[in-house]
């Protein structure tokens, strides 16, 4: 496989610094490390590029293989570019029962992407996630890390839109424009 190089690192001394004197003191041996450097990696560049992988990969002490193995296991690793913008639909049993379709087929018609992809413009990227954690506000989604919780086709959309405008995605989203908070849940990594 030819991996695409570029001349800098992606994880970078000031990078390892960091780790070095935060994360790593915490494990007793640096391949135990791994989640949190893949962490710290796509946190500052936004996804995992193989190059990346490589460089964490030496830095932990494993091959790039098991990084690899590891990023492509997580759904929050993103092992793509992303759009600047990810807008994930909840597809739970909960979800779906509560109608997780027609907001997935609603941010596809807004999109006019399909799901896993990225608009042409870049600005956003549309995935599903098997469970949020968000059962009692189902159906729910998060447009960027921002829960949209009771949503409706037309509240997403709205939410959707207020971002594309530069808002927060608040404002109303779900039923009764209730439920918005923050969310920890990360990408996809597929």
């Amino acid at each position: 496989m030819r991996v695409p190089r570029r001349g800098e690192a992606y994880l970078t001394e000031e990078m390892k610094r960091h780790l070095d004197g935060v994360v790593m003191p915490r494990y007793e041996q640096r391949r135990g490390a791994l989640l949190p450097v893949l962490h710290h990696v796509q946190e500052r560049w936004g996804w995992l590029p193989w190059q990346a992988l490589e460089e964490v990969a030496a830095y932990v002490g494993i091959t790039a293989a098991e990084a690899w193995d590891t990023a492509s296991f997580y759904e929050e690793y993103w092992l793509t570019e992303k759009g600047a913008h990810v807008v994930a639909v909840c597809r739970s049993v909960a979800c779906e029962v509560c109608g997780q379709r027609g907001i997935t087929e609603a941010c596809r018609a807004r999109l006019g992407i399909e799901v896993g992809e990225t608009t042409d413009d870049g600005k956003f990227t549309l995935i599903e996630l098997e469970c949020l954690g968000l059962c009692e506000g189902a159906p729910a989604a998060l447009v960027d890390h921002e829960a949209v919780m009771g949503a409706t086709p037309e509240g997403i959309v709205g939410a959707i839109d207020r971002v594309a405008r530069g808002g927060d995605g608040h404002g109303g989203a779900g039923q009764g424009g209730q439920g918005h908070g923050p969310a920890g849940h990360g990408g996809h990594g597929h």
